[in-house]
């Protein structure tokens, strides 16, 4: 009779444990339907990186195309199009010209302005 009520409880356990693993695997499946796939997700995140990578080498290309300006100590920063300038020119019309460089830049929808004028130190 022990045997039996042991028998039957472990076979109750088992119905429980097996009813409650597929109502969280369905959970589970249903939640993983009804949410973005991870892939697609991750991937553009990379695509934007890629993109604005790019167009940081265009806006460099285009200040070592053009001789009349030393882009040196200019850094450029790009994210969805919007373009960052920092460091430091020679003079205003440097700053100016880099300015003026990174908007004819082919993808470019805006630039923000951060350069300075290089101080000299006195001798």
């Amino acid at each position: 009779m022990q045997k039996m009520k042991s028998r039957n409880a472990m076979c109750a356990v088992s119905i429980v444990l097996a009813s409650m693993s597929a109502g969280f695997q369905s959970s589970q499946s249903m939640a993983a339907a009804s949410a973005p796939s991870m892939a697609s997700s991750a991937s553009a995140p990379v695509a934007t990186r890629k993109d604005n990578r790019a167009l940081r080498k265009l806006v460099y290309a285009a200040f070592a195309k053009d001789k009349s300006i030393d882009a040196g100590d200019i850094g450029v920063s790009a994210k969805d199009g919007a373009v960052t300038l920092t460091g430091t020119a020679a003079d205003p019309a440097q700053i100016d010209k880099a300015v003026s460089l990174a908007k004819g830049v082919s993808g470019v929808s805006s630039v923000t302005n951060k350069l300075t004028v290089r101080r000299n130190f006195a001798q």
